[in-house]
């Protein structure tokens, strides 16, 4: 590209999915590494104790996985020890005699074959108490079950209600009342070139405090299936949000930036995934959240601005959603922000030295332009001299 001409043009968002760079310089093609809705794109195989790790720590296991093999989990735990304390019921039964002999003083009244043992033991369980069955004084083992199925019954009780309302409260669900727009933009702010992207919360209770971080990834993969992951963070202004109303966080290309030398077209070539997260505190639960999202390099777009979508009424201020990943052109040149910068220092006017004596020395003396106050003084004694 031609250093004299600046060009100016825009890419629009696209759903191919981004290459991966190679030793050789082969590019193929790679899945995301996090996805659109922030969740990791990767699969673990060969964890050590993988299954012990998971029954380890049970609790978060229920929480995390799906409300359907959830409930399936609660109701065969439910069912399970209804027919445990059922069948050991009519063992009881069985061993007494209760079955052969109707005359006989049971263990359990009415109970006197295996649906009926069930039966007592899930009565006795959900606490039903229809009134047919219940136990006796002849037989202490009888009542020894009775009394560890009910505690064990409270703890079960306990277990389901504390991992359904974890589940309800859980981080997950309220990051996804949190999002971030499609498409990330590139325009010019206060003659710098930037980086941004919007984030908004659509629910009306607001968090504590919020803080954004952005985190530049890229992949090596060596011909020997080696893939080599680097992390680079990004600079935000104001990282640090109270999340009232639809935010722009903005990345300034600086020359401490991992996109200070690309280009436009370098832009298209590059396989870097931005990797983008808002950490925020909800202030109704306190409870720590996180949502997080990715753009690819097509999800860039050069030369764009994000719309505005606020507007001031008279009683408050109106947010229109409706706009939240609307972009509009604006001019931005193709050219690097390393370039950029070079070109606009190159067009400004240079101003010829002043020959000046030694008071203006002095001058320049005060403001720390000391080496050129010693050359200018030095000058100056040497004229004087002369004359």
């Amino acid at each position: 590209m031609n250093s004299g001409t600046v060009q100016y043009s825009g890419v629009k968002c696209r759903d191919d999915i981004p290459s991966v760079l190679t030793d050789d310089g082969y590019y193929s093609k790679k899945k995301r590494y996090v996805r659109k809705d922030g969740s990791c794109n990767m699969v673990m195989h060969h964890v050590p104790e993988e299954w012990l790790l998971w029954v380890t720590d049970i609790f978060t296991t229920l929480v995390e996985i799906r409300w359907r093999v959830m409930l399936l989990t609660f109701a065969l735990s439910y069912i399970l020890s209804w027919l445990f304390f059922g069948i050991l019921f009519w063992i009881i039964a069985l061993t007494h005699g209760d079955m052969k002999d109707p005359n006989n003083e049971p263990c359990v009244y009415e109970v006197r074959s295996f649906t009926a043992a069930f039966l007592f033991s899930l009565e006795t369980q959900t606490t039903i108490g229809y009134g047919f069955r219940g136990m006796s004084e002849n037989c202490m083992i009888a009542i020894i079950v009775v009394t560890i199925q009910d505690v064990i019954s409270v703890f079960i009780d306990t277990f389901v209600i504390g991992i359904a309302v974890a589940k309800m409260a859980s981080a997950r669900k309220r990051a996804q009342t949190v999002g971030f727009s499609n498409c990330a933009v590139i325009n010019l702010r206060d003659g710098h070139l930037c980086l941004s992207w919007r984030v908004g919360d659509f629910r009306r209770n607001h968090m504590v405090e919020g803080t954004a971080h952005a985190q530049l990834v890229q992949h090596l993969a060596h011909s020997t299936g080696k893939v080599d992951v680097t992390y680079k963070d990004l600079n935000i202004e104001e990282n640090n949000i109270i999340l009232a109303t639809p935010t722009t966080i903005v990345h300034k290309i600086s020359p401490g930036s991992p996109l200070y030398k690309v280009s436009l077209q370098d832009l298209r070539k590059e396989s870097f995934e931005l990797v983008v997260s808002f950490t925020y505190t909800d202030d109704c639960t306190g409870i720590l959240h996180q949502t997080r999202t990715s753009y690819t390099p097509s999800e860039i777009l050069w030369g764009q601005h994000f719309q505005e979508m606020i507007r001031v009424t008279r009683k408050n201020y109106r947010v229109d959603y409706a706009l939240f990943n609307h972009t509009v052109k604006v001019l931005v040149p193709e050219l690097s922000a390393e370039e950029y910068d070079l070109k606009k220092y190159s067009q400004q006017p240079k101003h010829k030295p002043l020959h000046t004596s030694s008071p203006t020395a002095a001058v320049e003396l005060v403001n720390g332009n000391s080496l050129e106050a010693e050359k200018a003084s030095t000058s100056s004694a040497v004229q004087e001299h002369e004359l």
